[in-house]
C-alpha cells in the first residue's frame, strides 16, 4: 500500500495530472505567437517574452505568476515582476523613456502641421470606446467604461501607452490588451496598406513632397520642454507619459549627456523591455484569457486600429486641399504611434505608385506626432474616468 501511495503522490505531483485543456491551449496559442515572432519576425522583442512569460505562467502547479496564499511563502517570480513594474506603471513609463531617447522628433518640427494627421488617427480609439460598450449587449461580454476606454487605446498602436492605461484602467484585461496592441503593431504591413490603397487615388499617391526644412539644435532642445509645459498647464493628467518622453528625447537632443542617451537607447530598455514581456504573459493564463470578452477586445483593437488608419488618411487628404496638392495623403496612415514601422509601410506604398518619391521622412512626421497623440488621448481618459 505504501507504494500505491508514493505513486499516487509522484503522479499528482507531475503536470500531467493537473493539466486542463485551457492551459493546453494556451501554451499552444503562446507557441503560435512564438513562431510569429522568430519566422514572420512579427514584434520578436516583445511577443517572445510575452510568450514563454504565457507558457510559464499555464504550467500547473508551478505558481510562478501566482500570489502565495501562505503569508510565510514567497508568490511566484513573475507575480513579483508584474507586481512591482506594471501594476506599479513604472516599466511602460520607462519603455516610453527610451522610445524618446530613440526619435527624432525634427520632421514634426520642420512641418508642425503634421501634428493634425496624428491627432486624426487617434479617433479610432473613442470609436472602439463606444463600440466595446456596445458590446455589452451580447451574452458574456461585460465592459465597463473603464475597460472600454482601455480597449480602445489598442487603436493607437503604441503598447507601452495601451499597457499603462489599462494597468490604471482595468488590470484583468491587460493580458488581451497588451497582446492585440502589439499584434496589430507587429502586423501594420498587412492591415494599413489596403486601407491605404482604397482611399487614395492613383495620382495622390504619386504626389511628391517638398523637402523638410533643416531643424536647429536650438529646437530640438526646446520642443520636449515645450511640449512638457503644454502637457502641464493643459493636461497633467498626461504628464507620467509625456514626462518620461520628453526626458528621453531631452536626454537625446542636449548633446552633453552622451552616456545616459545611450543607455536609455539601450541598456534600460532591453531590460525593461524583458521584463515587461515576461509580467504581460502572467495575465495569459487560461482563466483569465480564454472566454468571450478576449475574443470582443481583439475584434475591437483590430476595428480601432483600421479606423485609425482609415481617418489619418482622409486627414491626409483633406490637408492635401488645403495645401493646394503638397501633401501626400498616404504620409496620415502614419499618424498611428508604431514607430517607425507605419512610416516605413507609407514610404513603401508610395514607391508602389512612383519609384522616385520617398516618402519616409515625411511619414515620420504625423509618425511621431501619432506617440504624443496616443499618450494625450490616454491622458484624457484617465482625467474623465478619474484614474
Amino acid at each position: 500500500m505504501d507504494v500505491i501511495a508514493q505513486l499516487k503522490t509522484l503522479w499528482e505531483s507531475t503536470g500531467l495530472a493537473s493539466f486542463t485543456l485551457g492551459q493546453a491551449a494556451m501554451i499552444f496559442i503562446c507557441g503560435v505567437l512564438i513562431y510569429l515572432a522568430i519566422v514572420k519576425k512579427f514584434e520578436p522583442l516583445l511577443l517572445i517574452p510575452i510568450s514563454f512569460g504565457g507558457i510559464l505562467s499555464n504550467i500547473p502547479g508551478a505558481g510562478v505568476a501566482m500570489a502565495s496564499m501562505d503569508p510565510s511563502q514567497p508568490a511566484g517570480f513573475l507575480y513579483y515582476i508584474y507586481d512591482i513594474g506594471i501594476n506599479s506603471g513604472v516599466f511602460p513609463l520607462l519603455i516610453f523613456m527610451g522610445v524618446g531617447a530613440l526619435t527624432d522628433f525634427g520632421p514634426l518640427i520642420a512641418r508642425p502641421s503634421t501634428i493634425f494627421l496624428g491627432a486624426a488617427a487617434q479617433f479610432g480609439i473613442f470609436i472602439s470606446l463606444l463600440g466595446a460598450l456596445a458590446m455589452n449587449a451580447l451574452p458574456g461580454i461585460e465592459f465597463s467604461l473603464a475597460d472600454a476606454a482601455a480597449i480602445g487605446i489598442i487603436g493607437g498602436a503604441d503598447g507601452p501607452t495601451a499597457i499603462f492605461l489599462s494597468s490604471r484602467l482595468s488590470q484583468d484585461l491587460m493580458g488581451p490588451i497588451a497582446v492585440a496592441a502589439y499584434s496589430y503593431m507587429a502586423l501594420v504591413p498587412i492591415i494599413q496598406p489596403p486601407i491605404m490603397r482604397a482611399l487614395t487615388t492613383e495620382r495622390e499617391r504619386t504626389i511628391v513632397m517638398q523637402q523638410l526644412r533643416p531643424v536647429s539644435k536650438l529646437e530640438k532642445i526646446l520642443f520636449p520642454l515645450t511640449v512638457l509645459l503644454l502637457c502641464a498647464l493643459f493636461l497633467p493628467s498626461a504628464a507620467p507619459l509625456i514626462g518620461s518622453i520628453t526626458f528621453g528625447n531631452l536626454l537625446r537632443e542636449c548633446g552633453v549627456v552622451e552616456r545616459l542617451s545611450k543607455t536609455a537607447q539601450n541598456e534600460l530598455i532591453n531590460i525593461v523591455t524583458i521584463f515587461l514581456g515576461l509580467g504581460i504573459g502572467t495575465k495569459l493564463s487560461a482563466e483569465k484569457f480564454l472566454n468571450a470578452e478576449t475574443l470582443g477586445i481583439l475584434l475591437l483593437g483590430l476595428i480601432a486600429f483600421s479606423i485609425g488608419t482609415a481617418t489619418g488618411v482622409l486627414m491626409g487628404k483633406l490637408m492635401n486641399v488645403m495645401s493646394g496638392g503638397k501633401i501626400n495623403p498616404l504620409i496620415g496612415a502614419a499618424g498611428v504611434s508604431a514607430v517607425p514601422m507605419s512610416a516605413r509601410v507609407v514610404n513603401k506604398v508610395g514607391l508602389e505608385s512612383d519609384h522616385h518619391n520617398f516618402l519616409l521622412m515625411h511619414a515620420m512626421g504625423p509618425n511621431v506626432a501619432g506617440v504624443i497623440g496616443s499618450a494625450v488621448a490616454a491622458g484624457v481618459l484617465l482625467s474623465v474616468l478619474g484614474g
